[in-house]
């Protein structure tokens, strides 16, 4: 593509970089300048004007964008016909965006003319909403440099889908201990709803027994034969240790311990496990609270049945740090501050996360 000041009388079949503006005639970016339009510029007194003209083997920018979009859209990723060089892509339902960041990463690597962005990796959308677009930055790109990115879609598959939501009948079990009112039981359970309700989720089993051992492996006993598909417990005191209350249950009722512990705040105090094939979830005590923290990314991906796994939890660490909740009992703040240039290894804080 040759790009750069062009005479007025060599410009039509030319692309317009800028608008120009000259008496009455107008002339948008990106257009193609006519004939008469040339000649009505000069007559306005323009000499010259900044265009672009493609040469042979170069592809359109909105061809150009309209194919890649759809070599990365997959299953339930609509493409928007292009303009000025960009394609959008849209949820075609409701679910768990999925994204494959290696192929976006390597198409954006191969030329500064080509560009892909989306929405963050397991983001929660709905039907009509935007996940992702294609930009083709000049008015077009070689063909070997758009061929280059479309080959390594066809090899290593699409780049971007969403799962829709399969997971829809929740089990909720509640530890309780003195100290713990009824009324802050039934506030969880509320706002456990209101985060199923976008994936069409339903509690469909709600118990509530003492913090002890004995009395939850049974309860997650008779769940595990239940109809529920997934069951989240909330304890009345944050796990501690893998011997705590709650992982010795899930164990003792035939269930495994995934994982405990997970590099995102608030949220740390979070268990993975499973029971009879259902996916358990330890809430951690932030999840009593509306606001986004590690367990509303450890949801949407159960619900979906996106697995993940002890390795991906350890992954989540950067941009793991969310907005403080301040009802949290024990919030990460509030022990004195160290302005050293070396820092002690102690001193860590229990945290109810």
């Amino acid at each position: 593509m040759r790009f750069g000041p062009v005479p007025v009388e060599n410009a039509p079949g030319a692309i317009s970089a800028h608008t120009i503006r000259a008496g009455e005639v107008v002339v948008k970016k990106g257009s193609i300048i006519a004939e008469e339009t040339a000649l009505r510029l000069k007559q306005a007194g323009i000499q010259t004007v900044i265009a672009a003209r493609l040469d042979p083997g170069d592809v359109g920018e909105d061809e150009a964008a309209l194919r890649l979009a759809e070599a990365l859209a997959g299953e339930n990723v609509a493409v928007e016909r292009p303009f000025t060089g960009r394609s959008n892509l849209y949820a075609k339902r409701t679910g768990l965006l999925v994204v494959n960041k290696g192929i976006v990463d390597r198409v954006n690597a191969v030329d500064e003319a080509i560009t892909a962005a989306t929405l963050p990796m397991y983001r929660p959308v709905v039907g009509g909403e935007m996940v992702g677009t294609v930009k083709i930055i000049p008015y077009a790109t070689a063909r070997p440099i758009l061929d280059q990115a479309l080959a390594l879609t066809g090899v290593q598959g699409k780049a971007l889908w969403v799962v829709p939501y399969v997971r829809r009948q929740i089990a909720v079990v509640s530890t309780l201990l003195p100290g713990l009112k009824p009324s802050v039981v039934t506030k969880t359970l509320n706002v456990m709803q209101k985060r199923l309700d976008p994936a069409g989720g339903k509690i469909i089993a709600e118990r509530r027994v003492p913090h002890e051992t004995e009395a939850l492996w049974c309860e997650l006993a008779g769940l595990a034969t239940s109809d529920a598909e997934l069951i989240v417990i909330f304890g009345a005191s944050a796990i501690s240790d893998r011997n705590d209350v709650i992982p010795v249950a899930i164990e003792q009722a035939g269930g495994l311990v995934e994982r405990l512990g997970m590099p995102v705040d608030p949220g740390n105090l979070l268990l993975t496990g499973s029971l009879c094939g259902k996916p358990v979830i330890g809430a951690p005590g932030c999840a009593r609270s509306p606001k986004e923290n590690g367990f509303d990314w450890v949801l949407q991906r159960f619900l979906a049945d996106v697995p993940i796994t002890h390795t991906d939890i350890a992954t989540l660490g950067v941009g793991g740090l969310l907005v403080e909740i301040g009802s949290r009992q024990q919030p990460r703040t509030g022990g004195e501050r160290i302005e050293k240039e070396i820092w002690s290894e102690g001193g860590a804080s229990e945290d109810e996360a």
